[in-house]
Protein backbone atom coordinates (compact mmCIF):
# COMPACT_ATOMS: atom_id res chain seq x y z
CA UNK A 1 0.00 0.00 0.00
CA UNK A 2 0.57 3.88 -0.71
CA UNK A 3 -0.20 6.72 1.01
CA UNK A 4 -1.26 9.79 -0.82
CA UNK A 5 -1.77 13.47 0.15
CA UNK A 6 -4.51 14.68 -2.76
CA UNK A 7 -4.92 18.90 -2.51
CA UNK A 8 -8.20 19.77 -4.14
CA UNK A 9 -8.93 22.93 -5.18
CA UNK A 10 -12.39 24.02 -5.14
CA UNK A 11 -14.20 25.72 -8.26
CA UNK A 12 -16.02 28.95 -8.35
CA UNK A 13 -19.38 27.31 -8.48
CA UNK A 14 -19.46 27.28 -4.08
CA UNK A 15 -23.49 26.69 -4.56
CA UNK A 16 -22.94 23.96 -6.83
CA UNK A 17 -20.15 22.42 -4.44
CA UNK A 18 -21.94 22.64 -1.26
CA UNK A 19 -25.35 21.04 -2.60
CA UNK A 20 -23.19 17.95 -3.49
CA UNK A 21 -20.85 17.99 -0.32
CA UNK A 22 -23.08 15.53 1.52
CA UNK A 23 -22.86 12.84 -1.08
CA UNK A 24 -19.06 14.04 -0.90
CA UNK A 25 -18.64 13.51 2.39
CA UNK A 26 -20.63 10.34 2.93
CA UNK A 27 -18.74 9.01 0.30
CA UNK A 28 -14.87 9.93 2.50
CA UNK A 29 -17.00 8.77 5.47
CA UNK A 30 -17.49 5.05 4.35
CA UNK A 31 -13.62 5.18 2.59
CA UNK A 32 -12.52 6.32 6.28
CA UNK A 33 -14.64 3.73 7.59
CA UNK A 34 -12.18 0.65 5.40
CA UNK A 35 -9.37 2.57 5.95
CA UNK A 36 -8.97 3.82 2.68
CA UNK A 37 -8.75 7.80 4.10
CA UNK A 38 -6.39 8.32 6.89
CA UNK A 39 -7.15 11.76 6.95
CA UNK A 40 -9.56 14.56 5.23
CA UNK A 41 -10.97 18.15 5.74
CA UNK A 42 -10.65 21.18 4.34
CA UNK A 43 -8.80 24.44 4.43
CA UNK A 44 -9.50 27.12 6.76
CA UNK A 45 -9.73 29.51 3.48
CA UNK A 46 -12.59 27.24 2.00
CA UNK A 47 -10.33 27.63 -1.21
CA UNK A 48 -10.17 23.54 -1.06
CA UNK A 49 -8.98 20.02 1.19
CA UNK A 50 -6.61 17.95 1.47
CA UNK A 51 -7.75 14.41 1.91
CA UNK A 52 -4.81 11.27 2.95
CA UNK A 53 -5.39 8.22 1.74
CA UNK A 54 -4.07 4.31 1.79
CA UNK A 55 -4.09 2.86 -1.62
CA UNK A 56 -2.89 0.15 -3.32
CA UNK A 57 -1.37 2.57 -6.15
CA UNK A 58 -2.14 5.75 -8.15
CA UNK A 59 -3.87 3.62 -10.56
CA UNK A 60 -6.14 2.60 -7.54
CA UNK A 61 -6.28 5.84 -6.22
CA UNK A 62 -7.50 7.20 -9.11
CA UNK A 63 -10.47 4.89 -9.39
CA UNK A 64 -11.41 5.83 -5.87
CA UNK A 65 -11.11 9.39 -7.04
CA UNK A 66 -13.63 9.14 -10.17
CA UNK A 67 -16.13 7.27 -7.17
CA UNK A 68 -16.19 10.57 -5.62
CA UNK A 69 -19.49 12.78 -6.06
CA UNK A 70 -17.63 15.74 -6.23
CA UNK A 71 -16.03 14.63 -9.89
CA UNK A 72 -18.89 14.18 -11.60
CA UNK A 73 -20.39 17.28 -10.14
CA UNK A 74 -17.09 18.77 -12.19
CA UNK A 75 -17.22 21.41 -8.59
CA UNK A 76 -13.32 20.57 -8.20
CA UNK A 77 -10.81 22.56 -10.73
CA UNK A 78 -7.52 20.45 -9.92
CA UNK A 79 -6.97 17.04 -7.96
CA UNK A 80 -3.00 17.30 -6.54
CA UNK A 81 -1.78 13.75 -6.10
CA UNK A 82 1.11 13.27 -4.36
CA UNK A 83 3.04 10.23 -3.18
CA UNK A 84 3.73 10.77 0.39
CA UNK A 85 5.91 8.81 2.73
CA UNK A 86 4.80 9.52 6.38
CA UNK A 87 6.87 8.63 8.79
CA UNK A 88 5.65 9.65 12.33
CA UNK A 89 2.24 9.68 13.75
CA UNK A 90 0.01 8.03 15.87
CA UNK A 91 -2.12 6.57 13.85
CA UNK A 92 0.48 5.27 11.61
CA UNK A 93 1.41 1.43 11.84
CA UNK A 94 3.78 0.56 9.95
Amino acid sequence: MARFAVELVFGPDREKRLAVRPAHREYIASLAEKGVVLAAGPYADDTGALIIYDAADEATLKEIISADPYTPANVITKWEIRVWNALLGSWLTD
